[in-house]
């Protein structure tokens, strides 16, 4: 994977965060924030298609209850 030096501006508290935490301290700033950049990414990624397979079935439950109905009407319960 290439890479490209690039110049980003961070709030001093947040640097000093970014600094004393052991994987940026191991690791060095530049791969820490590639790994939060590439985590915060993923996540996002995870819910937006998370939100379309939500748009995808709303609306839709009475047309699932609707193919399922006359099996279940047929089903024997147990008593409680």
């Amino acid at each position: 994977m290439g890479m490209k030096a690039v110049q980003i501006s961070i709030d001093t508290e947040l640097l000093r965060r970014i600094d004393h935490d052991p994987e940026a301290r191991a690791d060095g700033r530049s791969a820490f924030v590639r790994t939060a950049v590439e985590v915060y990414l993923a996540a996002k990624e995870r819910r937006e298609v998370e939100a379309q397979l939500v748009k995808a079935y709303s609306g839709q439950s009475d047309a699932m209850l609707d193919e399922v109905a006359e099996l279940l009407s047929g089903q024997s319960w147990p008593n409680e």
